[in-house]
């Protein structure tokens, strides 16, 4: 098998990594940026071949993982379509499906052949130097097939995200956006929005000398690539205003209760989320 990983930052370097560490004995070759980035890809095992040119390096794939921004795949879709061979699977490894799926309807031949995918894992750190074949251990990776994908796409993409150790379920297009939205995406603008808020006060200094553990862990994530989050939050706007909008009712009550030092209202909101915490804890590992 002949895969044809495009973009190697965290989590396409990460990827061929773990397959890597797995056994997985075809061909994997890295498009990047510059033949710099590509050699360090060679020289550290991520790749056995690299190219600079994307429509070269696909003319011969078996499966292309498309591992760029959201707002950087219609170009690449539309650079690789008429040089795939048609039976290659094309997936990807974006945070918003509906978003992928609609730019790979529109650019590629082959709709049977396309298989999004994302793999819930990640952390602040970006780009190939903070490749780590055990990301994914563990990790959920959902796939988002449509009706009209081929069963053995599916399997393939399937099988190679099961070679990295993660754990691989399927969910529908809008459900997935919908819960990410809440569970991923949410959270990091609301830790991008204090850390900045933050920033900007005239203690700033202070206030980052003496914050809690509780900060650091929330604030952490904020840490994380600006362009992919920019880009998420362009590319599933519905979903993410409506959990904000979610929030901010919260927020509102909470905000009502402290300025009304109404303590019972605060407690039961602490008690209900302390709760729910605890109650679903187990389903995320």
């Amino acid at each position: 098998m002949h895969i044809v990983v495009v973009g190697l930052g965290l989590i396409g370097a990460s990827f061929t990594a773990a397959i890597r560490q797995a056994g997985f004995g075809g061909q994997i070759t890295a498009v990047v940026r510059n033949e710099l980035s590509g050699a360090k890809a060679v020289e550290r095992s991520l790749a056995d071949a690299f190219s600079t040119d994307v429509r070269q390096a696909v003319s011969t794939a078996d499966v292309v993982m498309l591992a760029v921004p959201m707002l950087a795949m219609r170009e690449q879709l539309e650079a690789i379509a008429p040089h795939l061979p048609d039976t290659a699977v094309v997936t990807d490894v974006g945070s918003v499906k509906g978003f992928f799926i609609n730019e790979a309807l529109a650019a590629l031949p082959h709709p049977e052949r396309i298989v999004p995918a994302h793999p819930i894992a990640g952390r602040e750190r970006s780009g190939m130097d903070a490749a780590d074949e055990n990301l994914f251990k563990h990790r959920r990776v959902i796939l988002t097939p449509m009706e009209e994908t081929d069963v053995q796409a599916v399997k393939t993409v399937e099988d190679l995200w099961r070679l990295t150790g993660a754990v691989v379920e399927r969910l529908d297009v809008a459900h997935h956006d919908r819960v990410l939205a809440h569970t991923s995406h949410v959270p990091h603008v609301l830790a991008f929005a204090l850390v900045d808020a933050l920033a900007a006060q005239q203690e700033v200094e202070e206030i980052f000398r003496y914050a809690a553990g509780g900060f650091r862990d929330f604030s952490r994530i904020a840490a994380s690539d600006p362009v992919m989050w920019s880009d998420i939050c362009r590319t599933n706007p519905s979903a993410i205003l409506e959990s904000l909008d979610l929030f901010s009712q919260h927020l509102q009550h909470i905000r009502s209760a402290i300025e009304a030092g109404d303590g019972d209202t605060l407690e039961r909101t602490f008690e209900r989320a302390r709760v729910a915490r605890n109650t679903y804890n187990d389903v995320q590992s």
